[in-house]
């Protein structure tokens, strides 16, 4: 992952907080100090926040999950599609979708219906339309791709979510809690930090200290999902060297080699019992030489 520094956090205006009126007082654990009637964000917690926010990123990722960018607000909106779309990942950035996270059935729903639309419109479904409603539909489409647009290509509900401005995404941070996933959110010093999961202080309201971590976390992404798909192709690479050799097997069975015939010990004089042509056992040996001294025969 990237390298994060205290001097990058610094340059990019991570510390600056809110007037020191607004605060919120379950943020002074990371408020530094106070300057000029504005609050100062400890930057060496911003750096553990941040880090330990990319990790787990990164091992959600590359464990096959999704991480949904939430931004709606001005300064953020560029920024966060920039850099969800650099990563592929999902992301909303003019308004948040209620009953997204908590009402995923019905939203999937609408997803599918603008991905058809989409289809019918570019393979000229609608040509057998009146103009005007071909006009209608595309207004209609476009509508819906202004909100849905980011996350057009998820196909299951995320498993976590990234939220710059804890406060003003509120509804998204609801629904995470009521579903039971984890957050990642930057956090001011006028938000309450609790109950968001991974707690990144740094000003929420400067392009630059969003853009820095946006990308950092972006870029944690992208790394779980290379390592991801890497673990994918092997896995496959070992399941066809596999079956391979399953079927090298079976078109080339092993020969097995003939039984031989048990050899049947030899008997003696005295323990041959064989048999005549009419049945009657025949006489050994010792029968015989008695027979000749019986002086009665």
């Amino acid at each position: 992952m990237e390298e994060i520094t205290l001097p990058s956090l610094l340059e990019a205006g991570c510390h600056f907080g809110h007037k020191s009126e607004r605060w919120h007082p379950k943020a002074r654990d990371f408020i530094y100090t106070e300057k000029d009637g504005i609050h100062i964000i400890d930057l060496a917690k911003t750096k553990v926040g941040l880090e330990a926010a990319m990790t787990f990123v990164k091992e959600l990722v590359a464990g096959g999950g999704d991480l949904l960018f939430v931004g709606t607000k001005r300064q953020a909106m560029g920024v966060v599609a920039e850099e969800a779309s650099r990563v592929g990942a999902p992301y909303f950035v003019e308004r948040w979708i209620g009953g997204f996270l908590t009402n995923w059935e019905e939203i999937k729903k609408n997803i599918d219906k603008i991905n058809r639309l989409k289809e019918e419109k570019a393979t000229g479904f609608w040509k057998k339309f009146p103009k005007h409603e071909q006009s209608k539909l595309s207004r209609y489409l476009d509508r819906l791709h202004v909100f849905y647009g980011g996350v057009l290509t998820i196909a299951t509900p995320p498993q976590a979510i990234f939220v710059v401005d804890v406060r003003r995404e509120y509804a998204a941070v609801r629904e995470a809690a009521r579903i039971g996933i984890p957050v990642v959110g930057v956090v001011d010093t006028n938000s309450d930090p609790s109950g968001i999961d991974y707690v990144v202080p740094a000003n929420d309201d400067a392009v630059g200290s969003i853009k820095f971590i946006a990308h950092a976390v972006a870029s944690a992404n992208k790394e779980g999902k290379d390592q991801y798909q890497k673990q994918h192709e092997s896995k496959e690479a070992t399941q066809k060297a596999v079956s391979s050799e399953e079927a090298v097997a079976v078109k080339q069975p092993v020969e097995e080699a003939p039984k031989k015939k048990p050899i049947p010990a030899k008997a003696t004089g005295d323990q041959k019992a064989t048999v005549g042509k009419r049945g009657r056992p025949r006489k050994t040996e010792s029968e015989k030489s008695d027979k000749k001294t019986d002086p009665t025969n």
